[in-house]
């Protein structure tokens, strides 16, 4: 699958219509701003899971901080070796 067919969900995420920077924040009311308008968002879903799969490391993806992507990771991690 190539990667214009993977990430095709960009095109309907509500962060398209504000700037960058809203998603890469350095405070705390940065995020909740970002989560906001992730919360009006189609894409959550994908879009998080695109951060996950992908690493990434900065800003707000699927309205979730870098942290809280960080902690989803490693329950999944867990998870797999309960397995």
């Amino acid at each position: 699958m190539n990667q214009d067919s993977v990430a095709s969900w960009m095109a309907d995420g509500a962060c398209r219509a504000y700037p960058p920077n809203t998603f890469f924040p350095s405070d705390g009311v940065g995020v909740d701003k970002a989560r906001k308008i992730c919360a009006t968002c189609s894409v959550t879903a994908a879009c998080l899971e695109y951060a996950i799969e992908n690493h990434i490391d900065h800003g707000v993806w699927g309205g979730c901080s870098e942290r809280e992507r960080r902690r989803i990771s490693k329950r999944r991690r867990i998870a797999v070796q309960a397995l």
